[in-house]
């Protein structure tokens, strides 16, 4: 039967659920300490504590050599001949126990025990608590609130006690001592006080098991959480898909007149919660998460960056945004795309002053003006004036601040970019003059040469009119027809005989009689 001492260190094995073991080398462990304490000894001092008698035992382990001159520590080696004045079967090479009394040790010697049992026990149960929790990370557990700690609430998961920061709460919660709460365990950290367990109420997945908890179709499968994002107290956007045609998903999480999403709503004190069908396509899924704000058009800025840009009625920009931007950054968070939110009027300027900007976008190097010295050129170009444009927006006040420059360059650079304007200007001008009458002598020509066309048809058509047969046939020698003159002469030719006008198809008709000639009338 175990001694009264082994079932007491059961006991407290179970209440801090650690090994016994543990506790066993924590007490053996704090007789060496205290041996050696008590005897002030450096020797390699070894303690046994006997499961059914209770009995500690303490002893000093030396190894054995065969000559005086070969112990080179006497806290460690013993020589054969006094190895065998206490166990005769010693030899050379083995190991021999020096009994330690440990009933004599003192008061002083078992309070130093005791710290040492407490803390090995207390190292056992640090580990015992990081190797349970540390596996859970991301699990919703039920936890106790025990204390408030300022802004830290104090909870108990079971086998240790877990803190919830301030961050890590929702602004709509308060807590009472006593009330059972789920929170999420987000991680575990190793501290000088023992592992140190963190709880929140603020990640996204409470809201995710929420909805396991709530919706069947989540719970089996049938609709997937593809995406949560969530600032605690404010609002969730979570994205659905169901992976069966005939169900419907966002339906499934709101359910029968809302009960299934108020129930979250009340677990989460009051919190917001949109709900949104999930799309693979980017530019449908930002229209859907930037709800209840209506989008004119999305485009893809940069499909590698994930950029997007979106264009909302004027009306609609505020609701886009949303309350410090919340609507917008939530949007972003679920796509995990970057968001650019701009109205129509904003559009429509940034394109006009793009196309402004192409219109006027014309540099000039500053060596193209002649009355400018190479001198006043790199003073001007030290002081970042690189072109005429720029040097003409400047101000004489500006224009002063340069070194080096005077009123007497100053005037000198006003006259030289007036001449440089002057001389571009009448460029301009005598280009626009060359063009316009070089388009006008274009005119001319083509009023001449229709003249010309005229009065060679009126020609040709007077010649048909003469009747001249010999002069329109055609040129045997060179193959050639005159085609306008036969043209002229068929339009000209008296009106053919009836008789000899035929229908294809269908038979003559008689002529009249006034129509026949005079030969068939005789």
């Amino acid at each position: 039967m175990p001694s009264a001492l082994y079932q007491f260190i059961e006991q407290v094995s179970r209440e801090k659920s650690i090994d016994p073991q543990v506790v066993v080398g924590a007490v053996e462990d704090a007789i060496v300490v205290a041996t050696r304490k008590h005897y002030k000894s450096m020797e390699n001092l070894q303690a046994n504590l006997d499961k059914e008698s209770g009995a500690i035992t303490a002893w000093a382990l030396k190894s054995v050599v065969e000559a005086p001159e070969q112990v080179e520590d006497p806290n460690l080696q013993i020589t054969l001949k006094d190895a065998q004045k206490i166990d005769k079967a010693a030899e050379v090479g083995g190991e021999i126990r020096l009994y330690k009394q440990t009933d004599v040790l003192g008061r002083i010697a078992a309070q130093l025990a005791k710290q040492v049992i407490f803390q090995k026990v207390r190292e056992a149960e640090r580990e015992t608590v990081f190797n349970e929790y540390s596996g859970r990370v991301g699990e919703i557990i039920n936890a106790t609130v025990k204390r408030i700690e300022g802004p830290d609430v104090i909870v108990d998961i079971g086998k240790a006690e877990a803190k919830m920061p301030r961050k890590e709460q929702s602004r709509l919660e308060s807590f009472a001592v006593g009330e059972r709460i789920r929170v999420v365990l987000v991680r575990v950290e190793k501290a000088s006080k023992g592992p140190a367990v963190v709880v929140s109420r603020a990640a996204p997945e409470l809201v995710q098991n929420l909805f396991q908890s709530e919706v069947p179709e989540i719970y089996d499968g049938t609709v997937v959480i593809r995406a949560i994002a969530r600032e605690a107290g404010e609002r969730t956007k979570i994205a659905v898909l169901s992976k069966d045609k005939d169900v419907d998903c966002v339906g499934a999480c709101v359910g029968m007149k809302g009960m299934r999403v108020q129930s979250i709503i009340r677990e989460l004190r009051g919190e917001k919660i949109d709900i949104i069908q999930f799309h693979e396509d980017a530019v449908t899924f930002a229209e859907k998460a930037l709800q209840p704000a209506k989008v004119s058009r999305v485009s893809v800025v940069d499909a590698a960056d994930k950029h997007l840009e979106v264009v909302v009625d004027d009306t609609q920009l505020s609701l886009a945004i949303g309350k410090k931007g919340q609507n917008v950054r939530l949007a972003a968070k679920l796509l995990g795309w970057k968001i650019d939110i701009k109205s129509e009027e904003e559009k429509r300027q940034e394109v006009e002053q793009a196309m402004s900007a192409l219109v006027t976008n014309t540099s000039t190097p500053l060596e193209n003006v002649t009355g400018l010295g190479e001198g006043l050129v790199e003073k001007l170009a030290e002081a970042g004036v690189t072109t005429v444009e720029s040097l003409a927006d400047m101000t004489p006040e500006q224009l002063e601040e340069i070194p080096g420059i005077g009123p007497k360059t100053i005037e000198k650079i006003s006259l030289a970019v007036n001449e440089y304007f002057s001389n571009l200007e009448a460029a301009e001008n005598a280009a626009a003059a060359e063009t316009a009458e070089t388009v006008a002598e274009a005119a001319e020509e083509n009023t001449e040469q229709a003249a010309a066309d005229s009065e060679e048809a009126a020609d040709i058509a007077a010649a048909s009119g003469a009747g001249d047969s010999d002069e329109y046939q055609e040129d045997v020698d060179s193959g050639q027809s005159l085609e306008a003159a036969a043209i002229a002469g068929v339009e000209n030719s008296p009106a053919a005989d009836v008789a000899e006008v035929h229908v294809h198809g269908e038979e003559p008709e008689a002529a009249p009689e006034d129509m026949v000639a005079p030969e068939e009338q005789k």
